[in-house]
């Protein structure tokens, strides 16, 4: 068996998450605690208590999913479960990825993903972008409903998650006419997300630009288990090429199909998703139905996972 872990990114969050992990593994708190010292305030009792307004915000929730996935690792390898063979992460997750694949400590990541977080934030002015899920419709005919839409302003394909799921961003006028060329062209939903930032798409050019300056204090090593880019389904390789990847993965679209396929072509027998929530072994299982998915957000999810 040769396992492959992927790790969430902003969206999984939930108020309590990891709650009755915490519970049986003191590494988790102690993981909250790390991250704790280095923003300046109490991460788990935000996680734990709210107001779950604060942990919706993009500077509360990055680091937030940072830690959580984390610290779902640490808690699979005190459980006993073998490190895996390959690693990979949705947007965000893709640093938990860099963590787990002992590319970045978990300070280093941490300190690049406030800044990440920030520099996203402000790229673009509160009520002006958005995000939206198109479901039921090919890539092509979303790729042509944002072209349609692109006399509004941008509006892109930026997440392409399973077959039949397909995230656009970009400035909200031309987000929701996209929206409308969707629905037209047969599109069994499509609806905006509760978001303001609309990431991966070219409105974070400067935000990714900007990174650069994070990225390159970061102590950053070739992995030690590979971790595949889900900008390209491709293999990380040394450390100037993480740089420049984190840099644009800002400003790239997230090719999660073509991630999740380049694993199991690589060798992947199973997939774990490390972390709160469910959301990557939903797409996991819509992506591959022959390939065994699993997920570790609570203590009966662990040991179902250790067991298979």
């Amino acid at each position: 068996m040769t396992k492959a872990m992927v790790f969430p990114g902003q969206g999984s969050q939930s108020m309590g998450m990891q709650s009755d992990l915490a519970a049986e593994f003191s590494v988790v708190q102690e993981t909250y605690a790390e991250a704790s010292d280095i923003l300046g305030y109490d991460l788990w009792s935000v996680v734990q208590n709210g107001p779950v307004e604060k942990l919706g915000e993009t500077v509360v929730t990055q680091p937030a999913m940072l830690t959580a996935g984390s610290a779902a690792y640490r808690v699979w390898l005190a459980a006993g479960g073998a490190p895996p063979q390959q690693v990979a992460g949705h947007s965000l997750g893709e640093y938990s990825a860099l963590v787990a694949g002992e590319s970045l400590s978990f300070s280093d990541a941490l300190i690049v993903v406030i800044e990440r977080a920030k520099l996203m934030q402000n790229a673009v002015p509160a009520g002006v972008g958005a995000m939206a899920a198109i479901i039921g419709l090919d890539d092509a005919s979303v790729i042509a409903a944002c072209e349609e839409a692109s006399s509004m302003g941008v509006a892109e394909p930026v997440n392409f998650n399973s077959p039949g799921q397909v995230v656009i961003a970009g400035h909200k006028d031309a987000v929701n006419s996209a929206i409308h060329h969707c629905e037209a062209a047969g599109a069994r939903r499509a609806m905006l997300l509760p978001v303001s930032v609309p990431s991966h798409s070219s409105l974070m050019i400067g935000a990714g630009e900007a990174l650069k300056t994070a990225v390159a204090a970061a102590n950053i090593k070739a992995p030690v288990i590979k971790v595949i880019a889900a900008t390209d389904g491709q293999p990380y390789t040394d450390a100037d090429d993480i740089r420049s990847r984190l840099s644009r993965q800002v400003y790239g679209p997230v090719h999660w199909v073509t991630t999740v396929n380049a694993m199991i072509e690589a060798g992947a027998t199973s997939i774990t998703e490390c972390g709160p929530g469910k959301v990557l072994s939903g797409l996991c299982r819509r992506i591959d139905r022959d390939t065994p998915v699993s997920f570790i957000d609570s203590i009966d999810s662990l040991q179902k996972s250790l067991l298979a």
